[in-house]
């Protein structure tokens, strides 16, 4: 049933973010800041100590967003943004509901929405899902082709 409201958009995700989500034996804390209608979900993670999930309530759409790595390290000729621009492209088209994009300062961001009316626990299941897997599958090998050592060229 399509969430006709924000308030049932809100009272959604509060059920299922507080409740199944933060059941989970991998989500290490589920909190939300009312003042700017952003929960946040912190998951543990192999490859790194942990990530979190920011989902924003916006007026039709449910937004994410997760940081995924910092800036790399272009080197003197740029050949490692250009090597890891390439890859996380070639990973965006096997992504659901989210996809890689870069921040304004360089950083690397899991980044996507969904529209209120597509939202349910399905949806949101399959999105929390995304995240946590490129996380788990693509952070380590990211972070190898973003910031190997310039004289290993």
């Amino acid at each position: 049933m399509p969430l006709a409201t924000l308030e049932e958009a809100r009272s959604f995700l509060e059920r299922q973010l507080t409740g199944p989500v933060a059941g989970q034996p991998w989500v290490q804390h589920v909190e939300h800041d009312p003042a700017i209608d952003r929960w946040y979900v912190r998951f543990g993670c192999d490859g790194r100590d942990a990530a979190t999930i920011y989902f924003d309530l916006r007026q039709r759409s449910l937004y994410h967003e997760l940081y995924f790595m910092p800036a790399p390290d272009a080197g003197a000729d740029g050949t490692a943004n250009a090597s890891l621009w390439e890859w996380l492209l070639r990973r965006n088209r096997s992504l659901f509901a989210t996809h890689f994009a870069l921040g304004t300062d360089g950083d690397v961001y899991l980044v996507g929405r969904t529209p209120l009316e597509d939202l349910d626990e399905t949806t949101l299941d399959h999105v929390i899902g995304a995240l946590y897997e490129a996380t788990e599958t693509w952070f380590q090998a990211a972070v190898t082709i973003g910031f190997r050592s310039r004289s290993a060229g």
